[in-house]
């Protein structure tokens, strides 16, 4: 994408997400891919002469090209938080983006996995190689542990413990959490450390911290997981798109459906508001009625 003309404010704005706001490297990312978006397609030579209209019209026209309600909502987060740092800079004396109504929350659920799809996609037989041992070591603790790719990707060796199994990760807002990971998830990492350190001697990087490496002995990219998913996804066949976070969706479905409260699911999965917990439940009506006639005392005539 070509660079805009306002390199320099977007700068300090970098450095102000990251000095003062702490926000993870992958959350500064978006917003700053968001702004320079804006920008590159504004007709404006100063920053000064963004007006109201020029922000909604434009997500207008990402509206138009089928954009989803929750990325317009970030995109809208994204220059308010920019234009109020440059009112605090005095560059603008207003946040042209501030009367913007943000666009309604979708009701859309987060694309999910069946228990067979999950443990079929998890459970393939390994060869042995490094590359193999390593894939089945990652795609076991996404379904089990339910944490986010830029939380795993960030995981470093010493982020593990097999006694108890839980890991600490560091989530959006650079919070740290201790999450629990099951058996199969522990075994599948036993078997990928010693190639993960043979990998890094041939490498002579014996001092990588990163937990997942690739071929270059260097820690895995977000988007490398996410090719890893969708090469899987084709192997076993399944048609629905499938990403890093559809095992997170999953596993908190997984969860609920087996008897888990929301608050425990909530903590697992590092969520500020148990609202943003809500949207993974989708528990078929049926079912739903099932387990209320059959537990309320009041629920039918006997």
């Amino acid at each position: 994408m070509e660079k805009t003309n306002f390199n320099n404010e977007i700068d300090a704005f970098e450095d102000y997400l990251s000095s003062e706001r702490n926000a993870s490297p992958h959350t500064a990312d978006a917003y700053l891919r968001d702004i320079r978006a804006f920008l590159n397609q504004s007709t404006k030579k100063n920053l000064q002469d963004i007006k109201l209209s020029d922000v909604r019209l434009w997500l207008a026209s990402l509206r138009k090209k089928g954009q989803a309600q929750t990325t317009l909502r970030r995109k809208l987060a994204s220059l308010n938080a920019f234009f109020r740092f440059l009112q605090r800079q005095e560059i603008l004396s207003a946040n042209p983006a501030e009367a913007v109504r943000s666009p309604r929350a979708g009701r859309d659920l987060p694309p999910y996995l069946s228990i067979d799809q999950a443990v079929t996609m998890v459970d393939r037989e390994t060869t042995g190689d490094f590359f193999s041992m390593r894939d089945r070591a990652i795609l076991e603790l996404l379904y089990s542990a339910g944490i986010r790719v830029s939380e795993l990707s960030g995981l470093d060796l010493l982020s593990i413990s097999f006694s108890p199994e839980m890991i600490r990760v560091r989530g959006k807002g650079r919070k740290e959490r201790v999450v629990p990971f099951g058996s199969h998830a522990a075994e599948a990492i036993k078997n990928y450390l010693p190639l993960r350190d043979s990998m890094l001697n041939k490498r002579r990087r014996p001092e990588e911290k990163a937990l997942f490496i690739n071929r270059l002995g260097t820690r895995l990219t977000t988007r490398a997981v996410q090719r890893l998913v969708e090469k899987r996804r084709l192997e076993t066949g399944i048609t629905s798109p499938v990403t890093p976070h559809a095992f997170r969706h999953s596993m908190a479905t997984h969860l609920l459906e087996s008897g888990a409260d929301l608050r425990s699911i909530q903590e697992l999965l590092g969520h500020v508001s148990l609202a943003t917990t809500q949207k993974y439940t989708h528990l078929d009506l049926n079912r739903l009625l099932d387990v209320y006639s059959n537990a309320h005392p009041r629920a039918r005539k006997k």
